[in-house]
């Protein structure tokens, strides 16, 4: 039976256990006039985009990259790009209180449902419900920028008193490029044993050589510049109802990132959904669609639709999900689940709200 509003004498009356906040057991006894209330879910999709930034930022001695290293490679300019790395689709079950129900059953029986934390069901007559199953699939994770070998103690170490005190960029340049081959050839002279001083151990020529090699990153970062990337996560809360071709999601700034669809200042994120099956009422041996049970308990049936991401011509996402919306409501007898001989439990799917598996009570202790 569905409810167009909350029956509060049986809310009240409800028995109810709670297991690790998550889920619940209601009971359906005298006091709740043998009913239980429960919510079916609607189906949303968490939409997970990840972009990549790169930074490039010019040295203070680009100018000089070519004279004193004989490179035309050196970043000249400042420049900042974002790009769609990945896209990643989560679906869950949100309860649609348009699609509330009171579950009823006979004086003296007590059948019993399990609900999560949001009133929906996960299954009747069954204790045990994983819902690790529904799990989301594992996330992206913002990754911050990793300091540029300018911005390390090592870029300190090379600015000697000489190069702190010159009013001369040529100058200076011309001092931060010797140092850069006195350090290479001091490193040849160590690995092949011709330094006039060989560190004791092989410890500490490890650390002379690590401690080296950031000096040098320094000195050439001073000339060709340094690159620097990040990557940034944001999640998009979808529901899909009609079909949509080529709608905006988002946008990709260069310079904000991932930033709302009114924001024109990016490339834009396509979302576009179509309804591949809709859910059906099952027929009778006549192919004549069966009618809703009296005082059934209500279950989806639900349909598949494909969700596509799309950014600059390429595809990121083409996933087919079941869609609750996109399906029908059906019900099952609720006399079989207090049958006295041989009573069934059922498992629901909290996405969509559909039958995972349905058996007899006697089967869950084998």
């Amino acid at each position: 039976m569905k409810l167009k509003y909350i029956l509060a004498i049986i809310a009240v009356g409800l028995s109810v256990s709670l297991n690790a906040q998550t889920t619940q057991k209601l009971t359906a006894t005298k006091a709740s006039e043998y009913g239980i209330i429960y919510s079916l879910p609607s189906t949303v999709v968490d939409i997970t985009i990840e972009t990549e930034t790169m930074v490039k930022k010019p040295g203070e001695f680009y100018r000089y990259a070519k004279k004193y290293l004989n490179s035309d490679d050196a970043i000249s300019e400042e420049i900042k790009t974002t790009r769609l790395k990945s896209v990643v689709l989560n679906v869950r079950g949100v309860a649609n209180d348009s699609e509330r129900y009171l579950m009823q059953f006979k004086p003296g029986t007590s059948p019993f449902m399990m609900l999560n934390n949001e009133n929906m069901p996960l299954s009747i007559n069954a204790e045990e419900v994983e819902q690790s199953k529904v799990s989301s699939t594992e996330l992206p994770k913002p990754i911050p920028p990793t300091p540029t070998p300018l911005e390390t103690d090592a870029a300190q170490q090379v600015i000697s008193g000489e190069m702190a005190k010159s009013q001369s960029l040529s100058k200076r340049a011309e001092i931060a490029a010797t140092q850069l081959f006195d350090i290479r050839q001091i490193r040849t002279d160590l690995l092949s044993g011709d330094a006039e001083q060989m560190p004791p151990d092989g410890r500490s020529m490890e650390l002379l050589l690590d401690n080296m090699q950031a000096q040098e990153s320094a000195l050439l970062a001073m000339f060709m510049g340094t690159t620097q990337t990040y990557t940034d996560v944001k999640t998009f809360t979808y529901t899909p109802q009609d079909e949509v071709q080529n709608e905006v999601l988002a946008r990709i700034s260069a310079v904000d990132g991932i930033v709302d669809a009114g924001n024109l200042a990016g490339v834009p994120v396509y979302l576009s959904v179509k309804v591949e099956e809709k859910g059906e009422l099952p027929v009778d041996e006549k192919g004549v669609p069966k009618t809703f049970p009296k005082g059934g308990v209500a279950y989806n049936i639900p349909g598949k639709i494909s969700i596509k991401i799309d950014c600059e011509g390429k595809n990121y996402c083409n996933q087919v999900i079941s869609s609750a919306q996109h399906g029908v409501v059906f019900g099952i007898d609720p006399k079989l689940f207090v049958d006295k001989k041989d009573p069934i439990y059922v498992l629901f799917d909290p996405v969509t709200g559909a039958i995972k598996e349905l058996g007899s009570v006697k089967n869950l202790s084998k």
